[in-house]
Order: structure tokens, then sequence, then C-alpha cells
């Protein structure tokens, strides 16, 4: 079951995909005052009202799934199952 949580954090590093388009993707990230690093994950945009955002789903290298959200240049954790 996942645990909603909601909480702004740091992204610390990066990776990017190649093929047709170049897309970033979270590498890690900073919560509750440990590092926690991505395996892999999938990423939706969404656009509504002239605004976007993208959310992420990610899966941690600690078996844990992550849901994040980018809005600009913050990040949220929006829910870890």
């Amino acid at each position: 079951m996942a645990q909603l949580i909601n909480e702004t954090i740091d992204i610390n590093a990066f990776y990017f995909t190649s093929g047709k388009e170049l897309k970033s993707f979270p590498r890690q990230m900073e919560y509750g005052g440990e590092a926690v690093t991505f395996t892999n994950g999938l990423c939706c945009r969404i656009e509504r009202a002239g605004r976007s955002c993208r959310f992420f789903d990610m899966s941690g290298a600690d078996g844990l799934s992550y849901r994040l959200r980018e809005e600009g240049n913050q990040w949220t954790l929006v829910s870890r199952a």
C-alpha cells in the first residue's frame, strides 16, 4: 500500500536516456536525511490550463517504488510503496 508523503525534496543527480528524444530522469534524491538511488523509471507529462508538470514512477535500489512530481524547479515526493 502506498504511503502518501507530499514533501519537497532535493534531486542530487540525473541520468539521461537516448532514442528519438533525449529525456532526463532523477538518479538520486535526498529524503529524510538519506540518499535514495533510483535504478529506472517511467515519466508522464501533464499539461493543464497553460501549466505543465512531470510525474515520475521510479524504482529505488532499496526495492521500494517512488512517485515524484516536477513543477518548474521544484520536486515533490508524492508517495512511496
